[in-house]
C-alpha cells in the first residue's frame, strides 16, 4: 500500500466517524518555544492546554514533522530521520479509552479491500502504563487481545506529558511483530527491533506539577475534561504494509535514493559508506523540499540554518558518491514528483521551490572546494604539530567566510579522525555578535553606561508614550545627562538626553526612526530634540542640545514634535505594511519582512526571496499599493492578546519578542500586522507610491527602495522632464523612447565595432616591418619596440604572436612590444620553440619588463603580459630585456 493510500485511508477512516478533519499546519511552528513542529499533536496543544476553546470535540489529522536533534546520526542507522508524517485522531472531552482503543483496533485490522489497513490481529502487541488496569482490561475483554500479548511498562516508556505543568497521561502503545528474522521473541518490552511500534495512544487524564525528566513529577489530580491524543507515524506503517525492511526502502524515500543512484553510478547496497551517503540525500532532500514548500528559507539563523544545514549537507554527500556537477534540481523534482500526491501545494509551489533549492546548491558549491582545501590543510597542520584537535578559528573562517556549518565541519573533522575546538568556535561567534549588538547599543546609548538609564526606570518608571493620539503635550523631566553622565542641571550649549515621564516622540524602533522637535521648559529653556532612543525597555531618551536657558530635573516642561516631518514618516510607515502585503501576495508567504526603515516621504523593505524579482512583478506589486491607495481604505489600531492577534490573521516577525498584548495596525480588509509605528488615518493620506526598485543585500534576502507622497510626485515629475528633454532629442512620442534610443546604441556598437576593426588592422600592418626588423642578438631574433598609445591589450598580444609567426621557426626569436594605454604602460612578450629550448622564456622576460615599469606581471613561456605604472620607464625597459636575452641565449 503506497505511503499517499495510507494517508487517504487514515483521513476516510476518521471522518466517516465524526471526526473532522484537520489539514497539516505549516512546519514553521506557530508557537514562540519551537523553531518547527515536532509532533502531530502541536498545532492542537491551545486546546490540551485550556489556552483556547477547539471548534470541534473530534479531530483527526496527518501533519508534516521535522525533528533535528539526532542529524548526524541520519544515514547512519535506518531508524534516524527529519521529516515523517504523524497520523492522529484527537477527542476534546468526548470519547476516552474504550473509544480510542476499539477506533484503533478496527482501523489496524479491518481488510484492506474494506477500507482498513489488513494487519493480522495475531501479530500486534499491546503495552500499557503499568498501573493502567482500565485500558489492560479493554484490550483483554472488549477488544480480545490475548493476556500474553499485553505488557506493562514503566513511567519512562508509557506515560506522556508535555515536560511543563499541565495535562498529562498514561500511553498504550500498538506494536507490530515483524518475525523471527528481526530478533528473538518476548515482546516489545525485549525487543523493540522485531516489535515495532505504530500507534500510541495516549489518555490525557491527569494534571502534572513541577519536576525533572520524563518520570520526576508528581501528579496533582485528575482532569475536568479527559482528552485523546493519538499518534501513527505513517512512514513505519509504510514499511510494514510495503513489506521492506526500514523507511528508507518505503516508496517515498528509495525513490530519491535511485535518482541519486542515477545521477551518481553507485547502487544501494553496495557499501556501508555509499549507503550512509544515499540514506542521508534521500532524507535530507524530503526534507529540504518539505520545508521550502512552507516557507523556510535558508539562513545563518533559526530554521533557516535548520535548512542550510541539512541542504549542504545532502550536497557533500552526493560529492563523497562522486557527483562533480548540480544534482539539486533532479532530485527537487522527484521529491516533489513523490510528495506532491499527498501535498498538491508542492506542484504549485514546485517553481519557487526549485529556485530556492538551486540557489542554494549554486552558493554552496562556489565555497566547498575552497573550504574543503582550508579544512584539509588546517588537518595537516594540526596532525604535523601532533594535535588532534581543529582550532575553533579554523571552524570560524570556515563558517563566517566559506558557509560551513559548524556541524558540517565537526563531521568532516571526524571523518579524519579529529575534534574540533567548539568552545573556541562558539567564543568567536559570540565574540561577532556582541560586536554587531555593541554597534547597535552605541546608536541608542551613545556609548553611555545603560545603568544610569536603569536607575532613571528603577526611580521614575517607564516614559508614557502619548503620541498615537497627540503631537505635544506637558510632562515632567524624571532624569537627565550631560555628555553621557548623569546631572542635575544643563546649561545652553550643552549636549543632553532628557528622559520624561510622558512624551508624544516615538523613539526608533520597529524600522521606524524617530521623531525630532523641541522641548520648552517654563522657565524659557528650550531643548532641541535630533533623536529618541529607548537604550533599556520602556525608557525614552530624548537626544539633543539645550539651545536657550537652563535645564533642570523635576522641571515642568512642554514637548511639541515636528508634525509636519511625523506625517510623512506616518505615511512611509503605512506604505511600508501596503508593500508587505502587496509582495506576499505576489510571491508568497516567504516574502516575509527581514527589516525595513522608514523615513520622512521615503521608506525601504527587506524580504525574503531567493532571487531577483521579475520587473513585472514590481510592476504589479505598485499597482497593487495605488489601488489600495485610491480605495480610501481607514486605518485603525487596536491593543489585544497575542493569541487573538493570530487568530485574526496578523503578520508577525518571527524573531521579535511579543509580550502577551500586542498591537494590531489594520488597513481596511488589505493588511493586518502587528505593528509599534505610527500610521495614517486613511490611504487616502499616502497620495502615491513609486518603487524605485529592488536589489540583493545578502543571501536570500532583496530589498525595495519606495518614495511616498510629495517626495514621490516630485520623483515622477523630474522622471518627466527628463523623458521630455528625450523627445526633444530623438524626435519621438514617449512610447517610442525605448525603440528609437535602442536602435542609436546599437548604431553606436556598431560604429564602436568597426574603429576597432580599422584600428587591429593599422596595428597588425605594421606586423611585416617590424618581422624584418628583428636584431640579432648571440643568435636569437629580438624584435622590440614602442607601438602608437591607445593600443590596447588584446591588440598588442595579437600584433606579438603576428611578428613572431613570421619569423622562421627554426631560428630562436623573442618578440617584446610596449604601448600606453590610459595613461599606463603594458607590454607583451612572446617567444618561439627554438627560443623556449635556449632557456628564454616569456614569463621571466615580462618580469624583468614590468619591473623597470613599476608594476608586475607573468603568463606561461611562450608569451606573458606585465604592466606599470612610468609610462616614461619604456625605454629602460626595452633594454632591460635585452640584456637578459643576452645574459641567457
Amino acid at each position: 500500500m503506497e505511503s499517499a493510500e495510507i494517508r487517504r485511508r487514515w483521513l476516510s477512516f476518521f471522518e466517516e466517524r465524526g471526526h473532522t478533519v484537520v489539514p497539516s499546519a505549516s512546519l514553521i511552528a506557530d508557537d514562540p518555544t519551537l523553531l518547527l513542529v515536532p509532533a502531530g499533536m502541536v498545532p492542537f496543544k491551545p486546546y490540551f492546554l485550556g489556552e483556547a476553546k477547539p471548534p470541534y470535540t473530534r479531530a483527526a489529522s496527518v501533519q508534516k514533522c521535522v525533528r533535528t536533534p539526532d542529524i548526524e546520526e541520519v544515514g547512519k542507522t535506518t531508524r534516524h530521520g527529519t521529516f515523517f508524517q504523524m497520523c492522529g485522531n484527537f477527542s476534546f472531552g468526548d470519547y476516552f479509552k474504550e473509544g480510542a482503543i476499539k477506533l484503533a483496533w478496527e482501523l489496524l485490522t479491518t481488510p484492506a479491500e474494506h477500507g482498513g489497513y489488513g494487519l493480522e490481529p495475531e501479530r500486534l502487541w499491546i503495552t500499557v502504563y503499568q498501573d493502567d488496569d482500565e485500558a489492560e482490561q479493554i484490550w483483554r475483554d472488549v477488544v480480545g487481545v490475548p493476556a500474553e500479548r499485553i505488557q506493562r511498562l514503566g513511567k519512562k516508556d508509557n506515560f506522556w506529558s508535555m515536560s511543563v505543568p499541565g495535562p498529562c497521561g498514561p500511553c498504550s502503545e500498538i506494536n507490530y511483530d515483524r518475525g523471527p528474522e528481526f530478533g528473538a521473541e518476548g515482546g516489545p518490552a525485549v525487543n523493540d527491533e522485531r516489535y515495532v511500534e505504530i500507534w500510541n495512544l495516549v489518555f490525557m487524564q491527569y494534571e502534572r506539577g513541577e519536576g525533572t525528566g520524563k518520570d520526576d513529577f508528581p501528579i496533582l489530580g485528575d482532569l475536568p475534561s479527559k482528552n485523546i491524543d493519538t499518534g501513527l507515524g505513517l512512514e513505519r506503517l509504510a514499511m510494514i504494509l510495503q513489506g521492506v525492511r526500514n523507511m528508507y526502502e518505503t516508496d517515498t524515500l528509495k525513490v530519491v535514493i535511485d535518482q541519486a543512484t542515477e545521477l551518481t553510478g553507485v547502487a544501494y547496497g553496495r557499501a556501508r559508506d555509499s549507503d550512509v551517503s544515499l540514506r542521508v540525500v534521500a532524507d535530507h532532500m524530503r526534507t529540504s523540499v518539505m520545508l521550502i514548500g512552507d516557507g523556510v528559507t535558508p539562513g545563518n539563523e533559526g530554521r533557516g540554518y535548520v535548512l542550510r544545514r541539512i541542504m549542504r549537507r545532502a550536497i557533500r554527500n552526493m560529492r563523497l558518491l562522486g557527483a562533480d556537477g548540480p544534482v539539486v534540481g533532479r532530485l527537487v523534482d522527484t521529491v516533489v514528483r513523490t510528495m506532491g500526491e499527498q501535498y498538491p501545494e508542492l506542484e504549485t509551489d514546485r517553481k519557487r521551490i526549485e529556485t530556492v533549492a538551486l540557489a542554494e546548491e549554486a552558493a554552496f558549491l562556489k565555497t566547498l572546494k575552497a573550504g574543503t582545501n582550508i579544512l584539509d590543510t588546517a588537518v595537516t597542520e594540526a596532525r604535523a604539530s601532533g594535535g588532534r584537535v581543529l582550532p575553533g578559528d579554523k571552524a570560524f573562517l570556515l563558517h563566517d567566510t566559506w558557509g560551513f556549518p559548524i556541524d558540517l565541519t565537526l563531521e568532516m573533522a571526524a571523518e579524519q579522525g579529529l575534534t574540533v575546538d567548539e568552545e573556541g568556535f562558539r567564543r568567536l561567534m559570540r565574540e561577532q555578535r556582541e560586536r554587531a549588538k555593541a554597534d547597535a547599543r552605541a546608536k541608542k546609548t551613545g556609548h553611555a553606561d545603560v545603568t544610569a538609564y536603569r536607575e532613571i526606570a528603577d526611580t521614575a518608571g517607564a516614559t508614557e508614550f502619548t503620541g498615537y493620539t497627540s503631537t505635544e503635550g506637558e510632562s515632567t523631566i524624571v532624569g537627565l545627562l550631560v555628555n553621557g553622565v548623569p546631572s542635575p542641571a544643563a546649561s545652553e550649549g550643552d549636549d543632553v538626553e532628557v528622559v520624561l515621564d510622558r512624551t508624544p516622540f516615538y523613539a526608533e524602533g520597529g524600522g521606524q526612526i524617530a521623531d525630532t522637535g523641541r522641548i520648552r521648559l517654563h522657565s524659557g529653556a528650550v531643548i532641541e530634540v535630533r533623536d529618541v532612543q529607548q537604550p533599556v525597555p520602556g525608557v525614552s531618551v530624548h537626544k539633543g542640545a539645550v539651545q536657550v536657558g537652563e535645564v533642570t530635573v523635576g522641571a515642568t516642561a512642554y514637548a511639541a514634535i515636528d508634525v509636519r516631518r511625523r506625517r510623512a514618516i506616518a505615511r512611509a510607515h503605512s506604505a511600508t505594511h501596503l508593500t508587505h502585503q502587496a509582495l506576499r501576495d505576489a510571491l508568497g508567504p516567504t516574502a516575509a519582512q527581514a527589516g525595513s526603515e522608514n523615513q520622512p516621504g521615503r521608506f525601504r523593505f527587506d524580504f525574503g526571496s531567493p532571487s531577483a524579482v521579475p520587473q513585472a512583478v514590481m510592476t504589479d506589486v505598485e499597482q497593487k499599493i495605488n489601488e489600495v491607495l485610491s480605495r480610501e481604505l481607514d486605518v485603525h489600531a487596536e491593543v489585544m492578546p497575542i493569541d487573538e492577534a493570530k487568530r485574526q490573521g496578523a503578520i508577525a516577525e518571527f524573531g521579535e519578542k511579543y509580550g502577551e498584548r500586542v498591537r494590531v495596525v489594520t488597513i481596511g480588509d488589505f493588511s493586518k500586522e502587528l505593528c509599534g509605528g505610527t500610521h495614517v488615518g486613511n490611504t487616502a493620506q499616502l497620495g502615491l507610491v513609486k518603487l524605485l526598485g529592488e536589489s540583493s543585500i545578502g543571501s536570500g534576502v532583496r530589498r525595495i527602495e519606495a518614495l511616498v507622497g510629495v517626495d514621490a510626485y516630485n520623483f515622477l515629475a523630474r522622471e518627466h522632464t527628463v523623458v521630455a528633454q528625450l523627445q526633444e532629442l530623438v524626435k519621438g512620442r514617449p512610447e517610442e523612447l525605448p525603440e528609437k534610443i535602442s536602435g542609436m546604441l546599437a548604431k553606436l556598437k556598431d560604429a564602436e565595432k568597426e574603429i576597432e576593426r580599422f584600428r587591429a588592422e593599422k596595428v597588425l600592418q605594421a606586423a611585416a616591418g617590424l618581422a624584418e626588423s628583428a636584431r640579432d642578438v648571440r643568435g636569437v631574433a629580438l624584435v622590440t619596440g614602442r607601438v602608437p598609445d591607445g593600443t590596447g591589450a588584446d591588440d598588442l598580444r595579437r600584433l606579438v604572436l603576428d611578428v613572431r609567426g613570421r619569423i622562421p621557426g627554426d631560428r630562436p626569436a623573442v618578440v617584446a612590444l610596449f604601448a600606453t594605454a590610459g595613461g599606463r604602460p603594458l607590454t607583451v612578450i612572446a617567444t618561439n620553440e627554438a627560443a623556449r629550448e635556449r632557456g628564454l622564456k616569456a614569463g621571466d622576460l615580462v618580469r624583468t619588463a614590468a619591473k623597470t615599469l613599476g608594476g608586475g606581471g607573468g603568463g606561461k613561456p611562450d608569451v606573458a603580459q606585465g604592466g606599470g605604472q612610468d609610462p616614461q620607464a619604456v625605454g629602460a625597459a626595452v633594454e632591460a630585456v635585452e640584456r637578459l636575452v643576452a645574459e641567457t641565449a
